[in-house]
């Protein structure tokens, strides 16, 4: 894995291990050799990570849209900052950067960002991990809810295999070294999950 890109919120959410796991991950991820790719801004959880993996020697390619770049305070002090047109093209590109996709607590755009590339994933796009870093507890509702999409038949077992879950970031890059793609790359009709 030569680079992880991480989705997280612009905010430090309500729970101090927020940002002190982001900037733990990012941490870890610079000193493993392996670069972060995020939403480019320098505010919340975003800025958190990145920071920590600058400060540990590590390469931070942030990928930020025009109309977001004010708005979200966009982090002039990385590797490489890339401002695009749109959401669409950011998502795209950070994609096309990483080898493996991760959520730190966040947002809605958090949600939206992973669950796109999940998606892809089952269908067969791509063949990248995705993973949730649950600190204290924050995607065990998710997870939850998954699970019973997955006992509902809405989802396929080994499509809801596909998403990683650890509590800390030496968990997350053990799962993440150890990840192999199901047998399953492919979108299951109705009825067949």
């Amino acid at each position: 894995m030569r680079r992880l890109c991480v989705f997280c919120g612009s905010s430090d959410g309500d729970d101090p291990a927020y940002p002190a796991a982001a900037r733990e991950l990012g941490g870890t991820l610079a000193r493993a050799g392996i670069g972060l790719v995020y939403g480019g801004a320098r505010v919340g959880l975003m800025g958190a990570v990145a920071d920590a993996a600058l400060a540990a020697g590590g390469e931070v390619i942030g990928v930020i849209p025009t109309a977001l770049v004010e708005k979200e305070v966009a982090h002039t002090g990385l590797s490489d900052l890339r401002v695009v047109a749109s959401m669409h093209e950011r998502k795209a590109l950070m994609a096309e950067l990483s080898d493996g996709f991760v959520a730190l607590p966040g947002g809605i755009g958090t949600f939206e960002e992973l669950f796109e590339v999940w998606t892809w994933a089952q269908l067969g796009h791509h063949a990248k991990p995705c993973a949730l870093l649950n600190v204290n507890g924050f995607y065990d509702g998710l997870i939850a809810f998954l699970d019973g999409v997955a006992a509902r038949r809405f989802l396929k077992h080994a499509h809801r295999a596909m998403l990683i879950e650890a509590r800390d970031a030496d968990g997350l890059m053990t799962r993440l070294r150890a990840y192999a793609p199901p047998a399953v790359t492919k979108w299951i009709g109705p009825g067949e999950g």
